[in-house]
């Protein structure tokens, strides 16, 4: 038996063994610092007893070679791309005010499911206008308006999760 094998006592291995049967799991594998095993239920060889045959593998150290890659630079510029669809909606939306969100949190479009909607598509909102809840650890915030103007687009689901600066409208200032 090999002496960095001897680390791990038989009676550990033995009881790892019937946790790895036991469990249903596939394959369990084990490292420690100078050795690794790996016993595998589904693995065909077998001993005599039915039992995963486990065969410690020992890490060789890795040497990485830095091979240096060549830089080739084009002859000739690559054509600007033609405007697409995305690029045209985008300096549309360019136009607009995007409002974010203040925080985490769960986005709602209404104060309560039986409540309509704070603002649609095409409503005038002014300052302090509440616009939306974000709900965050149990706290329901209600989401207020910073400018005047028309709702251009809603960019979130109602009831769908929220990241700190997302953006939640597109307002027109005009």
């Amino acid at each position: 038996m090999d002496s960095n094998f001897e680390i791990m006592n038989v009676k550990d291995i033995e009881n790892l063994i019937k946790f790895v049967q036991k469990s249903g799991v596939a394959e369990v594998s084990l490292e420690q610092k100078d050795f690794k095993i790996t016993i595998k239920t589904s693995h065909p060889a077998m001993d005599g007893n039915g039992a995963p045959v486990i065969v410690p593998a020992i890490a060789a150290p890795q040497h990485v070679m830095h091979i240096p890659t060549p830089i080739t630079v084009a002859a000739t510029p690559p054509a600007a791309p033609a405007p697409t669809a995305a690029a045209t909606k985008a300096a549309e939306d360019a136009k607009y005010i995007t409002i974010k969100s203040p925080m985490i949190g769960t986005f709602y479009r209404s104060p309560s499911p039986d409540k309509p909607v704070l603002v649609n598509v095409g409503d005038e909102v002014k300052p302090g206008m509440p616009l939306c809840i974000i709900e965050a650890m149990k706290l329901f915030n209600e989401i207020e308006s910073e400018l005047s103007g028309r709702i251009v687009k809603v960019l979130v689901d109602n009831a769908t999760p929220v990241e700190y600066d997302q953006p939640l409208f597109l307002v027109d200032p005009t």
